[in-house]
């Protein structure tokens, strides 16, 4: 009898969900950062590091691609057992940041390139203009694919997975957006994410979302399309945060990560440093680690948590 019990708790613990295991601690960091943080990334509970890659880094001009910082980075992971995660980043966060390769800022047959947005981090106020791709234009987001597909041919299965960036943006209306809807923006969120997953076809692929423009409460019902599409296709979906119980994310996407808990190939979030900003209403504190990873594992199915290493408990 009592070997019967543990063979049915053995068969109960190994067929448990993904979502059910506790969350992998992975870093977040620039691409250019990796070495700094060397002693958190050598700590043994750090399972790897997302690394983010500006569109411009990884395509210096047209259709002339240089993945030597990848490489770099796989260099120094491969011989300490971490996993790199690699996000191509088409958005950025303050007026000095244009980081397209020129000549989809140059030639008029991009739209000019970018799109200034508005950018509201952490619990602070609006601060100055950031920048979107305008990838409702399909010869920008052409280009977009075409880098998605150098990236797979290079890397697919060396990555553990590929993060495409967040669904938020909010674009300033005062500025030119030629072409731009709110259909259209998520049209080509879609888009891309679908030709990511055609280029890769062993690495994870993972579209981060947050909100959508001009949504609230899934009332355009893009939320639910792009969940009901990655559970059909075999994508992941992430965000850039984890704030516990937040009103403004509870409304969007939150909801849909716990109703798809378990029909997702990865879930994977981040805590990153606007994220630290926030405070627990029941303590007036800061969230801690534990009511972080509690409820991304149990309210949200997350698999894998991107930390800052700013994080107060990664701190020497």
């Amino acid at each position: 009898m009592t070997r019967l019990i543990l063979s049915l708790l053995a068969l109960l613990l190994f067929s448990l969900p993904a979502w059910a295991a506790a969350p992998r601690t992975f870093l977040y960091m620039p691409a250019d950062a990796l070495e700094r943080h060397d002693a958190v990334l050598r700590r043994p509970e750090v399972e790897g590091v997302q690394l983010v890659y500006s569109w411009k880094s990884l395509e210096p001009a047209r259709g002339q691609y240089d993945f030597g910082a990848i490489d770099a980075a796989l260099a120094r992971l491969e011989p300490l057992g971490k996993k790199l995660v690699i996000q191509v980043q088409d958005r950025f966060f303050t007026p000095k940041a244009r980081h397209l390769p020129d000549y989809l800022l140059t030639d008029p047959a991009y739209g000019g390139g970018l799109v200034a947005q508005v950018d509201r981090p952490g619990q602070g106020k609006p601060v100055a203009q950031g920048w979107v791709a305008a990838q409702w234009n399909p010869a920008l987001r052409a280009r977009y694919q075409a880098l998605l597909a150098a990236l797979a041919a290079r890397f697919d299965g060396r990555v553990l997975a590929i993060t495409l960036p967040e669904t938020a943006a909010d674009i300033d209306p005062r500025q030119p957006n030629a072409g731009f809807s709110c259909d259209a923006y998520v049209d080509a969120t879609l888009d891309n994410l679908a030709a990511a997953r055609r280029a890769f076809t062993r690495s994870r692929v993972v579209q981060y979302v947050n909100f959508w423009p001009c949504e609230w409460g899934d009332d355009h019902h893009y939320m639910s399309r792009l969940f009901a599409f990655a559970a059909a296709n075999g994508v992941g979906l992430g965000g850039p945060d984890i704030v516990p119980g937040r009103k403004a994310q509870m409304a969007n996407a939150y909801p849909f990560f716990n109703r798809y808990k378990g029909r997702l190939p990865l879930v994977a979030m981040a805590v990153q440093e606007p994220t630290l900003t926030y405070t627990d209403p029941k303590t007036g504190k800061p969230f801690t680690k534990d009511a972080v990873v509690e409820y991304a594992e149990r309210y949200l199915g997350v698999d894998i948590i991107f930390w800052t290493p700013a994080a107060p408990w990664l701190r020497p």
